[in-house]
């Protein structure tokens, strides 16, 4: 069985910086898929970044480009992401996901993803 737990969430104020971890459990193939996504209360959740551990790339929303990093380590068991620059529109859920796809660009949302995390909260505050 796949479960991934995330750790790392916080308030912060304006400017900081948090990391956010996320350990996978379970079997996957070789290559798959990680993500980030987060989430406000009343609005979809939006993908913030995500990586194939098959391909070289990773892919940030606009929003995040230049502030947030996403990483994994090497064993593809766990996955990461840095984030500096804090602003209070960064404040919402965070959630880890995975699934068994290619994900070669940024075209992926919350139905592309069959495993999550259980969410962390990152509060910003001004």
């Amino acid at each position: 069985q796949v479960k991934l737990v995330e750790s790392g969430g916080g308030s912060v104020q304006a400017g900081g910086s948090l990391r956010l971890s996320c350990s996978i459990y379970g079997y996957f193939p070789i290559d798959y898929c990680m993500a980030w996504f987060r989430q406000t209360p009343g609005n979809e959740r939006e993908r913030v970044a995500n990586l194939y551990t098959g391909g070289r790339s990773t892919y940030y929303a606009d929003s995040v480009k230049g502030r947030f990093t996403m990483s994994r380590d090497n064993t593809k068991s766990a996955m990461y992401l840095q984030m500096a620059g804090l602003k209070p529109e960064d404040t919402a859920m965070y959630y880890c996901a995975a699934d068994r796809r290619v994900c070669s660009g940024g075209d992926v949302g919350r139905s592309d993803f069959t495993y999550w995390g259980q969410g962390t909260q990152v509060t910003v505050s001004s």
